[in-house]
């Protein structure tokens, strides 16, 4: 096995597994930023270049300021938020389910067969797929952005004034 391949899928799974495990969200989700510039790293080791520079851009940038944003936008105090300590039952299945996820993933892997066409692999260059992005179908890529946007607001507003309390703004 390659050695770059091996250790960026442990840079990947240990920054996946460190991020669920850590109880500050803050530091979960930098630690989720990691883990998707290692994927984009896993890309360019495959060849291929535009995903890895769109999963860069788009998720270990974009998405996760807006990740970033809206945990802080929505986060309460401490005072509010009642954590239940994982218990020996909870912990038992998680481990039971995730061991079924790997197992079933595993046994994916080892029984696909591969077939690799025999000729010249098509070449796409990166300038025709950023001109069709940008061109017949910009008007879609702000559509969706705009959605997006308005989804985050939409739940920062609804997270932010759940509970106003007595004399608040929403008080007859």
């Amino acid at each position: 096995m390659n050695a770059v391949l091996l250790a960026l899928g442990l840079v990947i799974v240990a920054g996946a597994a460190t991020a669920l495990a850590l109880r500050n969200i803050i530091r979960s989700v930098l630690l989720l930023v990691v883990v998707w510039f290692g994927i984009a790293a896993f890309y360019l080791w495959a060849g291929a270049e535009f995903l890895a520079f769109a999963q860069a851009l788009v998720y270990g940038g974009a998405v996760s300021m807006v990740i970033l944003f809206a945990v802080l936008l929505t986060r309460r105090s401490h005072a509010e938020i009642e954590v239940s300590p994982a218990s020996a039952g909870r912990v038992a299945w998680a481990l039971l389910a995730g061991g079924a996820v790997a197992g079933v993933l595993t046994a994916a892997v080892f029984r696909t067969h591969l077939e690799v066409a025999e000729g010249p692999r098509p070449f796409v260059p990166v300038r025709s797929l950023g001109i069709l992005l940008l061109g017949p179908h910009a008007a879609a890529l702000l559509i969706i952005g705009a959605v997006l946007t308005v989804a985050l607001l939409g739940a920062v507003v609804l997270a932010a004034g759940g509970d106003r309390g007595a004399g608040g703004e929403d008080s007859p």
